[in-house]
């Protein structure tokens, strides 16, 4: 039977796969999901012989059957073949007693590549299911890697029109590079003055102007996310648990069904929340573990049950992380507490009208059951990439590190332990340079210079087109106030 996904906040709202992943956001401004994750199996040991790509195949016959077989197989081939620098596409690295899951290897090393090389197959996909010949304008918040991820998956998409919104001042120089440096004839990118949250609470708020939805209507176009709120692109990210784990299997690292737990860098909470869906599906997980930086909403809120986003927004080392408002905790609200529509509504209200909310004992400890928390301030983060690569000869990242250092300080594990590293330290080097005192880098330099000298003191590889920056003309250096985001799209749409 072809599965329906629903709104969290209206159990009578329901989509097919292919209108989820087309509409990206619920018209009621709720999230898609499958209302029952009982409904989702994939049995562990039937995938330790499978490569990504087939491991890929199964997990999202499981969530979009609407699709055929072979059409899914299609776009999984066409995402990752000849697209991410190491064949194993997310390669698991054993770093001290610990695994490290290197998620950085795609176009743009970030995580976030893993699944925007898909979701352009499947919005494509989606739109001649529906037999829909409408243009998608793709509207994207980004803190940082999202935006060159998106960009860079739908660039010169025929189809598709996208805009990125980033944070003035608010990413690192290579994540504004890579944004500003992008090409493509269907693109446009944009800084605001405001924060991560900012950008985001716009974006979703002008998916539902009516002005803005009558004029694209107009033109034959309809609004999409590339953001992980849509349904599609928070599926592939699931994948990885099932390929790291079946990795430590295969090495002989545990027994097929010994619990692991995994520790995730934490913002958006899309890619800590794949994880409980892999664990719904059949992956022995025991624990998640979100790591958050000093922007710390969701530690306070996994060990108190009260969300307050009214507190001062810091700007941290780990910039992906910046984030008080976290989108896919709606989703596992609605999971966690039986899906109760209604229930998961009224929070969000709360959300929207005080900037808080607080959940009920009882589903507090449920949420418990599963996941547990821990933060790192900046000198944390910067001692804890000094004392990695000292000891280890690993370099991390700052995302990474804050994982890494919330594990270190964690009570005595008995399970083996995935930190998922979610970007390559090098989109990071001013902050790894400074942190690594016995380099003897000057991180002040030109930082193009800095790639180039950590890479030969370390011998830890650069990716070649971070390197390749340095060479790229600016085409994109529009600085706007937020009022502003609104007369981007009607420009855009005129064109």
């Amino acid at each position: 039977m072809e599965k329906k996904y629903q709104s969290t906040r209206n159990e009578t709202i329901n989509y097919s796969a292919s209108q989820a992943i087309l509409a990206g956001l619920s018209p009621d401004g709720g999230l898609f999901v499958l209302p029952n994750l009982d409904d989702v199996n994939l049995d562990v040991s039937t995938v330790l012989d499978k490569d990504y790509q087939e491991i890929a195949a199964l997990v999202l016959n499981q969530f979009f059957n609407e699709f055929s077989e072979s059409d899914i197989k299609k776009c999984v081939k066409e995402a990752y073949t000849h697209t991410f620098s190491d064949e194993k596409i997310t390669p698991l690295k054993k770093v001290g007693d610990d695994f490290v899951l290197e998620l950085f290897h795609g176009p743009t090393c970030s995580f976030k590549d893993v699944a925007l090389s898909l979701l352009p197959k499947l919005v494509n996909l989606s739109a001649k299911t529906q037999n829909n010949t409408n243009k998608r304008l793709i509207l994207t918040a980004t803190s940082g890697d999202t935006g060159k991820a998106a960009l860079e998956g739908f660039k010169n998409d025929p189809l598709v029109d996208i805009i990125v919104y980033y944070p003035n001042n608010g990413v690192s120089t290579i994540q504004e590079k890579q944004m500003q440096t992008q090409d493509g004839d269907n693109v446009a990118v944009v800084s605001i003055n405001g924060n991560f949250d900012d950008a985001q609470s716009n974006v979703k708020r002008l998916f539902h102007d009516e002005e803005l939805v009558a004029l694209l209507k107009d033109h034959d176009i309809e609004f999409s996310s590339a953001n992980s709120v849509n349904i599609g692109r928070l599926i592939p990210q699931v994948v990885y648990y099932f390929v790291s784990y079946a990795e430590l299997v295969n090495t002989g690292e545990i027994k097929l069904g010994e619990k692991v737990d995994y520790i995730v860098p934490t913002g958006n909470f899309g890619n800590i929340l794949a994880g409980y869906y892999a664990q719904q599906m059949g992956v022995p997980i025991n624990k998640l573990i979100c790591a958050s930086n000093e922007n710390n909403v969701l530690y306070d809120f996994l060990k108190t049950g009260e969300y307050d986003t009214n507190r001062e927004f810091k700007k941290t080392s780990s910039p992906s992380m910046d984030i008080l408002i976290s989108s896919n905790l709606e989703r596992m609200l609605f999971h966690l507490s039986g899906g109760d529509a209604k229930y998961v509504a009224d929070l969000m209200n709360q959300l929207k009208t005080t900037g808080k909310f607080k959940i009920s004992d009882e589903l507090l400890k449920t949420i418990q059951c599963t996941f547990e928390t821990g933060y790192a301030t900046d000198k944390e983060v910067a001692e804890q990439i000094d004392k990695v690569y000292n000891e280890k000869g690993y370099l991390l990242d700052p995302h990474t590190a804050v994982a890494s250092y919330v594990l270190e300080n964690s009570p005595e594990k008995k399970e083996k332990t995935v930190i998922l590293s979610t970007a390559s330290p090098y989109k990071f080097v001013q902050e790894v340079s400074k942190d690594i005192p016995k380099l003897e880098i000057d991180s002040a330099q030109d930082e193009f210079k800095l790639i180039d000298e950590l890479e030969e003191k370390t011998t830890v590889y650069a990716p070649k087109q971070l390197k390749d920056l340095k060479e790229l003309p600016i085409l994109h250096d529009e600085v706007i106030d937020i009022e502003q985001m609104k007369d981007i799209i009607i420009k855009q749409v005129g064109e």
